[in-house]
């Protein structure tokens, strides 16, 4: 749920002070529910629209502590600010121990309280959101071992039609839209073709092939990367980037891509197929059953999903097909008898089920945590035990300098990573440069391997995991893991790990923004008393 959709409910038994709130809250075009009671407020709480609480902790009917109380009960996850006089501190303590997020002293001021209210919205909907995507990882982590256990069964002539099945299923439910489809390239390599739908009124084989350079699909072949579509009626850069996380950056006009009456909805998420360097399909979602957009958490589901089935549908290595990612940006699609760069071994069920929990970890750490270096090292945490791996390191781009600065660390207490790193040089750089991950046991071999960038602050040379933090489609800084001797590096857990990261960043700084705000609003509060 976005901010702006949940309501605030305000509860307070005087009508001088709920006016005064309603007029300050007004200006944001916020919805207002109004209570003059705890009895009243707590009906009213019931309704899953209501996301805030502005509640006066002195009620004629039951007592402000205990109207709280029950609101936890009743919605633990509501964000609750208490309204008090300077009398009541005992009373103030009290409820910010049962889970109050915040509370304001009578006379209101009308800025204090409207950035108290944007506050708990934004908390709100960042909780709401974690929870729901934490759900759909845990249907999709289910939806993927029943189709595993299910293809056991099956022969093997048919097991590669029930994965491709069972995949586009999947994707159907966990992004909650009406049509999905799974396009393969053909083995001319000119081609992709439907092998797998859902929602779609012709059946697969009867569907007619289209060219690597048509439609949607044929985009983000293009472009290599996963990317939401928000309109394909208009230009990408007519759309803002709230609304088209990862699109394509530069203007492309959606419209020439799709015939406008094929589909009921103008909204896509769609993720291109690759082993290694590799491409070889396209899996598609378009149509959500609620008729909205796709978004960030949509983006990250099918990159997850489409790693994870990434070796499962691919043709045979010894295929006569090998798409690059450099030959399809160059518009040069000629098929290779070779593969460009050696795949990563196909992972077995340890490795997928240790990606699994890698990413439901990270998450879960990011709802737990709201202080930002606090999240960012909860985050990096599960990595550093799980995998195992130390040190566990993630840099951001300083805005000033351009230099890569370490934000925060899990070094496992065995050494520590570097504070900074120059963003042009070794393996590291090209992470920043390309977006791409790199994953390798034997970082030495690389004729870009730099010992001053690509190693700890001890200088020793390890197996490494390097991948890109994304935010809002732009590359704004990277996360490292040096592993341990008995861990080998995936390219698989790297993409995993850059899209759970990415995730965590962006929670971090988003509550430090707010905490900016807060300190400008104090300050300007300071000033104007002086």
């Amino acid at each position: 749920m976005a901010a702006h959709d949940a309501s605030v409910l305000v509860v307070d038994d005087e009508i001088f002070f709920r006016e005064a709130i309603r007029d300050a809250l007004s200006l944001d075009g916020l919805t207002l529910v109004f209570a003059e009671n705890g009895e009243e407020a707590l009906d009213l709480a019931a309704d899953t629209q209501v996301g805030v609480v502005v509640l006066d902790i002195r009620l004629p009917d039951v007592d402000g502590i205990q109207v709280l109380e029950r609101l936890r009960e009743l919605r633990p996850g509501l964000r609750v600010i208490i309204l008090s006089a300077s009398t009541d501190q005992d009373l103030v303590l009290d409820a910010l121990r049962l889970g109050a997020s915040d509370y304001l002293a009578k006379p209101i001021h009308d800025e204090e309280l409207r950035l108290a209210v944007r506050r708990a919205l934004e908390s709100y909907s960042v909780a709401t959101d974690w929870t729901r995507l934490r759900g759909r990882l845990d249907r999709l982590v289910v939806r993927m071992e029943e189709l595993a256990a299910r293809a056991c069964t099956v022969p093997a002539e048919e097991r590669l039609a029930l994965i491709q099945e069972g995949v586009t299923t999947a994707a159907s439910e966990v992004l909650e839209a009406e049509r999905t489809s799974l396009l393969m390239i053909e083995p001319d390599g000119e081609r992709m073709r439907v092998v797998a739908s859902v929602g779609h009124e012709m059946k697969p084989d009867e569907m007619v092939a289209v060219s690597l350079h048509e439609g949607i699909a044929g985009l983000a072949l293009q472009r290599g990367e996963p990317l939401v579509v928000d309109d394909v009626s208009r230009d990408a850069d007519a759309a803002t980037t709230d609304t088209v996380p990862d699109t394509v950056a530069d203007t492309v006009n959606y419209a020439d891509f799709i015939r406008p009456d094929r589909y009921r909805s103008p909204f896509f998420v769609v993720a291109p197929l690759r082993r290694g360097s590799s491409l070889f399909g396209v899996l598609c979602a378009t149509d959500r059953a609620d008729g909205g957009r796709f978004g960030r958490d949509d983006l990250a589901l099918l990159r997850l999903l489409a790693m994870q089935i990434a070796e499962l549908v691919a043709p045979p290595a010894s295929a006569d097909l090998d798409i690059s990612l450099d030959a399809m940006r160059t518009q040069e699609f000629q098929p290779m008898s070779a593969p460009v760069t050696a795949s990563q071994p196909k992972p077995d069920d340890e490795e997928v089920d240790r990606d699994a929990d890698l990413a439901r970890e990270i998450c879960l750490a990011i709802v737990d945590e709201v202080e930002p270096e606090r999240v960012i090292l909860a985050a990096l945490k599960p990595v550093c035990s799980m995998l195992p791996a130390a040190p566990v390191s993630l840099y951001l781009l300083d805005a000033r300098s351009g230099e890569l600065r370490r934000e925060g660390e899990c070094d496992g207490g065995v050494n520590s990573d570097r504070e900074a790193l120059v963003r042009d040089l070794g393996l590291t750089g090209t992470v920043l440069q390309t977006g791409c991950v790199i994953a390798t046991d034997d970082p030495e071999a690389d004729p870009r391997f730099d010992p001053l960038v690509d190693t700890p602050q001890s200088g020793q040379a390890r197996a490494f995991l390097c991948a890109p933090i994304r935010l809002r489609g732009k590359v704004v800084g990277l996360f490292r893991a040096f592993l341990d001797e008995r861990t080998a590096a995936s390219a698989r857990t790297a993409e995993v790990l850059s899209a759970a990261l990415s995730a965590a960043v962006r929670n971090a700084l988003l509550y430090r923004s707010l905490l900016e705000s807060i300190e400008e609003v104090a300050e300007a509060r300071r000033a104007a008393r002086q």
